[in-house]
């Protein structure tokens, strides 16, 4: 059944299918499936590929930064720090962004300060581990060390609301 194990290959490298994420930004920006493709860079057919299992990984960087850039914008849009009329413009800067992995996403697309910083943390995190990996990574820090555990966990894996939050609670250490 080599679907049912590519799928696990996404949540081992995503710590989730791409079909969840994809159907996630799909949702938050009513995009269909060709869209989505637009967005990120992709053909429509390798964006079903990767979708329904076929294949595995994003290989390509620029593509896969994207993905995190619109994963964040969901979030932002979620929690109300983007409201939906600057969607459609951010979306067009995703699009056209180059994917360079030398400047956190937030920074690419004009944050500044804080959410920089927060940003780059996520970025940095996700771009050296799998969520998979870092939630492995949290879980055996968490009876010695739960503080860095907690820091795994809100920056490699959360959304941005709550890691922005720690943040805000932690920034005097700076």
């Amino acid at each position: 059944m080599p679907v049912q194990e590519n799928l696990d290959a996404q949540r081992q490298a995503y710590g989730e299918p791409l079909s969840e994420i994809f159907g996630r930004l799909r949702a938050a920006f009513g995009l269909n499936q060709a869209g989505l493709a637009g967005v990120l860079g992709l053909s429509a057919p390798m964006l079903s590929q990767l979708n329904s299992g076929q294949r595995v990984k994003i290989g390509n960087p620029a593509v896969l930064q994207r993905v995190q850039a619109l994963s964040e914008l969901a979030d932002q849009l979620a929690e109300g720090t983007v409201q939906q009329q600057d969607v459609a413009s951010r979306l067009e800067e995703i699009r056209t962004s180059s994917g360079q992995f030398t400047r956190s996403t937030s920074t690419a697309l004009g944050a500044s300060g804080d959410d920089a910083v927060v940003a780059g943390m996520r970025n940095l995190l996700r771009a050296v581990a799998s969520g998979a990996e870092l939630s492995r990574a949290a879980a055996r820090l968490e009876a010695d060390h739960p503080d860095l555990a907690e820091v795994l966990r809100l920056y490699g894996t959360g959304p941005a609301g709550p890691a922005a939050a720690h943040f805000a609670r932690h920034r005097s250490l700076f």
